[in-house]
């Protein structure tokens, strides 16, 4: 599970347009398009849209240049062929994917016997960086009664506790209409996995830990799972979302709209946002496609590892939930990058 920290832009997150070697003590080593297995048949063409919606923010030279060509590429698969070079990065290490998708929750502006459970604003005493209190604190001790910064109410607690894991999501109003949220901060207490302290317990064995089956878990033992949620401290808020269309996924990382299974999470310490990634994914639904690093999390640690976007709603939510899949990702670096990484070839 991840925290989709939509809008790090804005809280002081840097766009790199390269990975820092000198942080990131790894490998990098140049390959060629044959071997990347099927990227002869992958829609290069759906990964161009893609890459064209967050390239344009990117800051380094090298990247504006080839962004100015991508808007009058006549064909996308030579387009990528000819500009980048793909770069393993991390050497033979196994990647770990797993999924995230942006949840759509029942709700209401006004509070009722139904919807009483409460999506709030970021208090304004709490900054970035500081430690407030923890989630337990915040359920039960009344810090934001009465203060009207509660955005909109919904009618589950496990599934509002979810929608503070993935960082951004819907809200179907009873009185109609949609409310989109995002990340707006934190409490600053460290992530802690209910899934990990559900296997810890042995209440579920490791292969049995999807988010379903924690939702499952915690709706049967409604004194227990309350328990089990106030086991991870950290506490997100949110912001409501305007301006983007309700076709468009929401907001990553880069402050643009993501791209259902075209966007990826990654570390970029090891991976530059905006950058287009090569993914091989094995498991019960093997991928293999090119994708965008459009958005990050707290979660995601790591040369081989990434998130994938899985879309929005309960369907896309099963999906993604049942994903912690091994295989590769290989970054396509522009040319001159590339070769600065990895001299060799």
């Amino acid at each position: 599970m991840r925290v989709a920290l939509a809008g790090l832009v804005a809280a002081g997150l840097l766009l790199m347009s390269v990975p820092d070697p000198a942080k990131a003590d790894v490998t990098h080593r140049i390959l060629s398009f044959e071997q990347l297995p099927g990227w002869d048949i992958d829609d290069h063409q759906a990964a161009l849209e893609t890459f064209l919606e967050t390239c344009p923010d990117l800051p380094d030279p090298e990247w504006q240049s080839i962004c100015a060509l991508a808007t009058r590429a006549p064909a996308a698969k030579p387009f990528f062929e000819l500009l980048f070079r793909p770069v393993l990065v991390g050497g033979e290490a196994t990647a770990l994917f797993t999924g995230y998708f942006e949840p759509e929750l029942d709700g209401s502006r006004h509070r009722s016997a139904r919807y009483r459970y409460p999506l709030y604003r970021m208090p304004s005493e709490l900054r970035p960086g500081r430690v407030w209190y923890s989630r337990a604190e915040i359920e039960t001790g009344g810090h934001l009664d009465g203060r009207g910064l509660e955005i909109a109410w919904v009618d589950d607690p496990v599934e509002l506790f979810f929608l503070q894991i993935q960082g951004s999501g819907r809200i179907r109003l009873a009185e109609g209409g949609v409310v989109r949220v995002g990340y707006g901060g934190a409490n600053g207490h460290p992530y802690r996995s209910i899934g990990a302290e559900l296997i810890r317990r042995r209440v579920l064995a490791p292969h049995q830990a999807s988010a379903e089956a924690i939702r499952n878990w915690v709706r049967r033992n409604p004194v227990d799972g309350e328990r089990l949620l106030r086991h991870n401290p950290s506490y997100v808020f949110f912001r409501e979302v305007r301006g983007v269309p309700p076709e468009k996924g929401p907001l990553g990382a880069m402050n643009r709209s993501i791209t259902p299974m075209r966007t990826i999470a990654v570390d970029p310490a090891f991976v530059p946002l905006g950058a287009p990634v090569w993914i091989e994914k094995a498991g019960d639904d093997p991928i293999r496609r090119l994708m965008i690093a459009q958005d990050t999390g707290s979660a995601i640690k790591g040369a081989q590892r990434a998130d994938i976007f899985y879309g929005t709603g309960d369907g896309a939510g099963l999906r993604a939930g049942r994903v912690k899949d091994p295989g590769r990702m290989v970054v396509l670096l522009p040319i001159q990058m590339a070769y600065a990484l990895a001299p060799g070839g």
